[in-house]
């Protein structure tokens, strides 16, 4: 099916595919990717995107695709490293028809400083959400004090990730919190230490790594996204990843607007 996305010509196909167990199709995902681009790109803005694609369905193995694919089109940018920036439609609609479902960017813009700081939190069980909601509030607290305003967004799976504007340094604030709380945080990557803590993974600013795109579907059972959170959903946790999925997020930023834009620069 050819069909015409802001001004370019795209190709796509098996639009009847189900994507997701329950049934999510690829149709529902390009529409998914198409309302909520709005507020998506300017995060994608400028930045080299890491796709995880999953051509067999969500509950299959996928693979992570750095380096732009064979076959991509002629307009679609690349970074002088080789891999895919998205900052318009046709570019996002187009990954989607290829089935890369996540999204993931690092902190920084290509050839910029990193202008983003994140800190991961990963439950270990049996910790869980709501051990995260209480140790984002805790960060939020702590940056607080040197002014500066963070934002949380669930992962889109277990866990939540806590976002401010750099410079900052992550790992120091993570040690900082393992040294207070060790029953509760660590910040040590050694899975062995992390069953019933909430691991906060600083790591996720250095060169190498990627962080799951603020509005990205997750693979999964169902189509769960990584959204946007308020403090005050945070303080109350009235929220499940499960709620905040392709079929409610498009609909809750008509109303709440992008919750992330402060980051933006």
């Amino acid at each position: 099916m050819r069909v015409n996305v802001a001004g370019r010509t795209l190709s796509l196909s098996n639009l009847d595919k189900e994507l997701y167990p329950d049934g999510t199709t690829k149709a529902e995902i390009i529409d998914y990717y198409t309302r909520i681009a709005p507020v998506m790109l300017p995060h994608l803005q400028d930045r080299e995107v890491t796709r995880l694609r999953f051509p067999d369905g969500a509950d299959r193995p996928g693979f992570f695709e750095k380096q732009a694919p064979q076959g991509k089109l002629a307009w679609v940018p690349v970074s002088p490293d080789g891999l895919i920036i998205c900052n318009d439609l046709p570019t996002l609609v187009w990954l989607a028809n290829l089935a890369a479902l996540e999204l993931h960017t690092p902190q920084w813009k290509v050839g910029q400083e990193p202008d983003r700081v994140v800190f991961d939190l990963d439950p270990g069980e049996p910790a869980g959400l709501d051990e995260c909601r209480a140790v984002a509030l805790a960060i939020r607290d702590r940056l607080a004090v040197d002014g500066i305003e963070a934002y949380p967004k669930t992962s889109g799976k277990k866990g939540m990730q806590v976002t401010c504007r750099a410079p900052l340094d992550s790992r120091a604030i993570a040690a900082e919190f393992a040294k207070a709380a060790p029953q509760l945080i660590t910040d040590q990557m050694d899975k062995k230490v992390r069953p019933g803590k909430v691991f906060i993974d600083w790591s996720q600013n250095n060169p190498y790594k990627t962080t799951i795109c603020v509005y990205s579907l997750r693979a999964g059972q169902s189509p769960t996204v990584s959204a946007p959170l308020t403090w005050e959903e945070v303080e109350s946790g009235d929220f499940t990843a499960a709620d905040l999925n392709l079929r409610t997020v498009a609909d809750r930023v008509e109303k709440m607007g992008d919750l992330h834009a402060g980051l933006l620069t």
